[in-house]
């Protein structure tokens, strides 16, 4: 490519805004259309080359190829080390920079990785991606991922961390379509929180949106893009949309009409500076939103300015000897030094449960027998966003490297947990068989048993299911047309190896199957097994942002699956008893497949362990009580049962090439576990809200709300030594609330027991008076220190004196509150044995003004309504059902208020009420609301008697009424 030399923006020495608006003034506007896409095209003229914007990165490059693999986020965030984090980002940006080398074109340096959304609720499909429920810990974790990706030198970036999702993205079902609803107080204290530190603290240089509305208006428009993440944080990168998401506001929110519309609007009003979608499209229609004058040359200038800010950041435009990213090649890529690190990760993320009677660790040369039992005893799962492992190894080969380094060579008896079967169809008595054809077609052919096929069954839990055909060792797939025994791993978007067994009137010997859409499978007149009838069409594997609850299966739910016999070959409970009763110890793996039962579109069932593997481990439980569970899961589970039962239980999550040696490292003592749990680990649905409720406050949710019992409370974990706390000193035992102002402590910490070991030193904080709900507690900092056996560290902490702050909804700022504050330390939320107290000399909130303009958002209390949009600006109050009420508490109205005026909307009409002191107290205002539109607002004014001095003052909406603002006169 060649090009003169002689521009400013090729000119190093010159600043590099400079440079940056150099260039993109000398693009033609067409060209800028053509860059303002994720695949960005070259300008030759200029010496621009073509350039990707998004490459996955969540635990190691994912999709290019083989790359080395470390435990998924939500396994990274037990590891509670920002040390650790930032040289797992450092390897993961290197690695980046080898692809980059092998297929600049391709391989970009911009990472989509890591995801921060707040993880508020167990059962969301993509718990795995994140960084757990509190925001300090996940934004201290993420910015230490960010500035490993995105390196230390002053000028030149390795690689660019896109912060994923932007914002409330915390349920899959409906994503495409669905609005969140998160007020002001949850919004400033908790969603955003997440992402403002490694803006802040991390430097990230890029954020994706993502697919959902928040408050009515769709994320890729949302203002708080432009007016929080860019103006008020100072985030100088660029913004991308979320795949398929501009087009998505036209055919999945439906909340545009046209492309053109929903492409000019993300890009001036939602901050969007890359496109991630159709590319023709996106560019059809900027072209079309230019001519009409919806968008201008200067909007796209504004947006290209901060895509190639990071373009000269990463080092293109200049030479490579100054730029010391640039010299990285393919050489690094899985090098051992990252699979050693990899290692390190997933051993120090396992989290010991419960150890009763010391069971572990293991000591191998004691050993003769070791049974290793259950269906993730004997493999590794990639997730999703996991590239392809280089190697894997599995949980019983760690094992049996343990016991080979003992001497104890062959000393492990294997049961993977799943049923060997045969099935015979029903209706003739033919056995299914697997042809010799090209990809291995089923048919129910077979006159005897001897014919039939063996398939391997794993029973995931409701209903799902997959199975393995002995005969050629490959999963039963369909291609939505016939089911066939081709896939040689569950790997793509759809997960097309499940089949949904069910029994027939609850024999289960007799059964019937579905595929992976619920399309009954059927047999046809030649025998062979059908997805449906065998005429649809194949589903592609191309990604659905909306998800596989819009794809159509109606045709197919008037068929009549065919019933089959199981015939059972192997019971999977009978095997796994005899492979326990006489070994010295059984260690049972259970846990998910990261594809199935919750994962990208699909949300949990449930939070519990499948039933057949709970029944697994009691079977195993009942012939040899010393018995380990270890859970390789990509959530918190309610393990009641097991903690009730079983002595000792590990957790890690799916770790990649090196889980199988990490969690015998953990099992035979190598490595003294000191993972912590980054979720509260509940014991039933039944502690939690509603799945769509955002509001962690009211909905009593996270450790920070929640007051009911945990099964393993935010930040436990247990480790093989003892750990004592004392000395705990404030530097001083008051503070004054200005702007910079740090609470400073110290603690000692004591390794009591008799091995070397690791503590997470936990601090949090509570305000013991607060003008509104406040947490129970809350994360402030967090250490993770090594103690030898009987050493002793003094452990300081400098926290903001802000971090304590709450979002005052009267002023719409944080406030300092003029209050005691209790501080306490330990090795959890939940245990916490050292406290002193911090008098704050700070704000007093004043009473409500209400006689100014308030947004009804800005509410203290509400009961029956959600938050939806008010095309005046901001958000509104909305009714959900027939009735519901927000409250102004604390309103000072002095010798008294004579009427009341509320900004409304209402399509069918409706009544307000205004109350005193309950939704059901003293009656003082009453208006009828007449029907209009959705967004057709008016002002209705209320007379009132009884309205003085200081009043918690209630508005009960009826019927489908929605309110913007109040007035009080």
């Amino acid at each position: 490519m060649s090009v003169e030399t002689n521009y400013p923006f090729q000119n190093t020495s010159l600043p590099l805004e400079e440079r940056v608006t150099d260039l993109v003034s000398r693009f033609t506007l067409e060209e800028k259309v053509d860059l303002m896409i994720q695949y960005q095209t070259a300008v030759e003229r200029l010496g621009v080359k073509p350039y990707k914007h998004g490459t996955e990165a969540a635990h190691g490059m994912a999709w290019l190829g083989e790359a080395t693999g470390y435990p998924q986020p939500i396994g990274l965030s037990n590891i509670w080390d920002e040390e650790l984090l930032e040289r797992i980002g450092s390897a993961i940006g290197d690695e980046a920079r080898g692809f980059y080398k092998r297929n600049p074109e391709i391989n970009g340096l911009t990472l989509w990785a890591p995801t921060v959304d707040m993880e508020r609720d167990p059962r969301w499909g993509r718990t795995e991606e994140a960084y757990g429920e509190d925001p300090i810990l996940a934004g201290k974790l993420s910015s230490a991922l960010v500035k490993g990706i995105q390196g230390d030198h002053p000028t030149y970036l390795k690689a660019v961390a896109t912060l994923k999702h932007f914002i409330g993205n915390n349920n899959e079902v409906g994503r495409g379509d669905a609005s969140v609803s998160i007020d002001p107080r949850n919004m400033r204290e908790y969603y955003l929180k997440a992402f403002e530190i490694p803006f802040k603290e991390g430097g990230a240089q890029s954020m994706m949106t993502s697919y959902n509305a928040v408050n009515g208006v769709p994320a890729n428009l949302n203002p708080d893009v432009n007016g929080i993440v860019k103006e008020e944080w100072g985030m100088d990168g660029f913004v991308v949309s979320d795949a398929f998401d501009v087009s998505g506001t036209v055919r999945d929110h439906g909340y545009l009409e046209s492309h053109t519309e929903a492409v000019a609007r993300s890009v001036k009003e939602g901050g969007i500076d890359s496109l991630t979608d159709d590319g023709e499209l996106m560019k059809s229609s900027l072209r079309e939103a230019l001519q009409d004058g919806q968008i201008t040359e200067a909007d796209l200038d504004v947006a290209l300015r901060n895509t190639f800010r990071v373009r000269f950041r990463l080092g293109e435009f200049d030479p490579e000897e100054g730029n010391p990213y640039a010299a990285i090649d393919e050489s690094v890529i899985m090098k051992k030094e990252h699979a050693e690190l990899a290692r390190e990760a997933a051993r120090k993320a396992v989290v010991l449960l419960k150890n009763d009677n010391k069971t572990l660790p293991l000591q191998a040369d004691k050993l003769n027998n070791v049974a290793v039992i259950g269906p993730l005893g004997g493999t590794v799962y990639r997730d999703w966003y996991s590239g392809e492992l280089p190697y894997a190894i599995t949980p019983l080969a760690g094992i049996q490297e343990k016991l080979d380094a003992a001497g104890k060579s062959g000393q492990t008896t294997f049961a993977g947990g799943t049923d060997r079967i045969k099935l015979k169809l029903k209706k003739n008595g033919k056995y299914v068989a697997l042809e010799q054809k090209e990809e291995s077609p089923l048919s129910a052919s077979a006159d005897s048993a001897e014919q039939g096929s063996v398939f391997e069954l794993t029973d995931w839990g409701w209903d799902n299911t997959t199975l393995i055909a002995e005969q050629n060792g490959l999963y039963l797939t369909t291609d939505d047309r016939i089911v066939k025994a081709s896939a040689n791993r569950i790997w793509e978007w759809f997960t097309k190896e499940v089949f949904l067994a069910r029994r027939e009137n609850g024999d289960a010997s007799s059964v019937t199957f579905s595929t992976w859409k619920d399309t009954p499978v059927t047999v046809g007149e030649n025998g062979e097994l059908l997805s449906g009838d065998g005429r649809a069409e194949e589903t592609s594997n191309e990604i659905d942002a909306g998800g596989t609850s819009a794809l159509d299966n109606s045709a197919a739910e008037a068929l009549q699956a065919d019933v089959f016999e199981v015939e059972t070959v192997t019971d999977k409970f009978e095997a796994a008893r005899e492979a326990a009763k006489n070994a010295d110890v059984a260690v049972v793996f259970v846990g998910n497949h990261p594809l199935i039962n919750g994962k990208e579109t699909v949300d949990r069932p449930d939070i519990t362990l499948p039933e057949s593997q709970e029944q697994l481990i009691k079977e195993v439980l009942a012939v040899n009580p010393n018995t380990v569970v270890v859970v390789i899961g990509s959530y918190p589970y309610a393990l009641n049962w097991v903690n009730e039962n079983v002595p000792s239980v590990l957790y890690s999550t799916h770790a990649g090439q090196e889980v199988g040696r990490a969690v015998a490292d953990v099992l035979f003592g190598e490595e003294n576990p000191a993972g912590r749990v980054s979720m509260t680990w509940y014991k039933s649905v039944d502690q939690l809200p509603e799945f769509m409720d955002y509001d962690i406050i009211q909905g009593n949710r996270t450790y920070r709300y929640f007051d009911g019992e945990p099964l393993y409370p935010f930040g436990y974990g247990l480790s093989y030594t003892t750990f004592g706390y004392a000395n705990l000193k404030l530097a001083a035992p008051s503070a004054t609330a200005a702007e910079g102002a740090k609470v400073e402590l110290t603690v000692t910490v004591t390794n009591t027991g008799d091995v070397d070991g690791e503590e997470v030193v936990q601090l949090y904080g509570r305000v013991e008076q607060s003008r509104v709900k406040r947490p129970l507690k809350q994360l402030l900092a967090f250490r993770r220190i090594k103690l030898a056996a009987g050493q002793s560290e003094e452990v300081s902490f400098s926290v903001p004196l802000s971090e304590l702050a709450v979002w005052d909804v009267t002023q719409e700022r944080f406030v300092i509150e003029n209050a005691k504050y209790t501080l306490s330390v330990g090795s959890s939320s939940d245990n916490l044995p050292l406290s002193t107290e911090l008098q704050v000399s700070g704000e007093t909130i004043p009473p409500r003004d209400l006689t100014q303009s308030t947004k009804a958002v800005n509410y203290d209390a509400y009961e029956g309504v959600f938050l939806g949009e008010c095309y005046e600006g901001g958000s509104a109050i909305e009714v959900s059902g027939d009735s519901g009420w927000i409250a102004f508490r604390d309103a000072e109205f002095g010798t008294g208020a004579q009427s009341v005026t509320v900004r409304v909307a209402s399509i069918a009409g409706g009544s307000i009420d205004v109350r005193l002191g309950g939704a059901d107290g003293q009656l003082v205002g009453h208006a009828s609301v007449d029907a209009g539109g959705a967004q057709q607002w008016n002002d209705v004014q209320l007379s009132l008697s009884g309205v003085n001095g200081r009043q918690d003052v209630y508005f009960v909406l009826n019927g489908k009424v929605s309110v913007s603002a109040i007035r009080f006169a």
